[in-house]
This record gives C-alpha cells, sequence and structure tokens, in this order.
C-alpha cells in the first residue's frame, strides 16, 4: 500500500473528474507546478494507485437499453469449472462484468441489451448454455442514481 498525502488525494478525486487533464491545468487547480504534478501521477501510476485510464461509454445513448444484473449458481464448483465458466462468460460481448461473489450465488453478472428481446436472445442461446450453469436470478436495472466514483 502506498503512503498518499492530502495532496495527493486531491490529484486523484482531480484526475477521477477529469483523466484528460494535463499535468499543467491539475497543478494550477492543487497549486502545484506541473513537473511536480507529473511526478506525483508518476508515481502514484508506478505504485499501482492508478492503473489505467479509460473511457466512459453511455449504454443507453448507445442503443443499449436494458441493463440486467445476474445471479449465478454453479452446480458445480471445482477449479476446473469455475476456469471454464469464466472463459465461457468472458467471450460473451453483452456481459459487461463478471464478479465471482460470496453469498447466493457464485457469481454476479452485468449483461446489457438493446431490449427485453434482445436480452431474451443472449439468455437462452448463450448464457444459459454456459458450462456449469445450475440456476439465475435475475434483476432488471430501472435506474442508476449513483455512477461508481473516486475511493
Amino acid at each position: 500500500m502506498i503512503e498518499i498525502d492530502d495532496t495527493d488525494r486531491a490529484l486523484l478525486k482531480a484526475l477521477s473528474d477529469d483523466a484528460d487533464a494535463s499535468a499543467g491545468a491539475l497543478g494550477a487547480k492543487l497549486g502545484l507546478s506541473q513537473p511536480a504534478t507529473w511526478r506525483r501521477i508518476k508515481r502514484l501510476k508506478e505504485a499501482g494507485a492508478i492503473s489505467g485510464t479509460r473511457v466512459q461509454l453511455d449504454a443507453q445513448a448507445l442503443g443499449f437499453g436494458v441493463t440486467v444484473f445476474l445471479g449465478v449458481k454453479l452446480g458445480t464448483k471445482g477449479q476446473a469449472s469455475l476456469g471454464d465458466f469464466e472463459r465461457a462468460v468472458s467471450a460473451i460481448p453483452e456481459v459487461q462484468t463478471v464478479e465471482h461473489v460470496l453469498g447466493a450465488y457464485d457469481y454476479r453478472l452485468r449483461v446489457v441489451a438493446r431490449d427485453l428481446s434482445d436480452f431474451e436472445r443472449v439468455l437462452r442461446r448463450r448464457i444459459m448454455l454456459l458450462p456449469g450453469v445450475a440456476s439465475l436470478d435475475a434483476n432488471v436495472l430501472l435506474s442508476e442514481e449513483r455512477l461508481s466514483g473516486p475511493l
């Protein structure tokens, strides 16, 4: 674990708000020089506190109007069966996240589809045919009140 100070926290917050901001712009916002800001960013990246940047796509704007969370219970849970399931489910483009969880289900999937009939197609032709699947539980996303943000 890396030691971070208040300036690092402010820098991480600013980067999470705008990952495209230049070191100069971030430094001006935080009262640091561009080189000092760049060194801090570099140190945070090298320590693994910043693992990368990415573009946040809006599924709705891209025509994916339905998001479903699936709880997946596997029939068998050996190392091989977990690996087989993870490899197969990761190959389905509509599955946005695969989370191995503890509780009522073994996995939690976030699945996007154009509409409910498209989701049904993905469910019947892909997800229900995954190796080891014993049961599924679906929850349709109605609205997202808070998107993931900084820690």
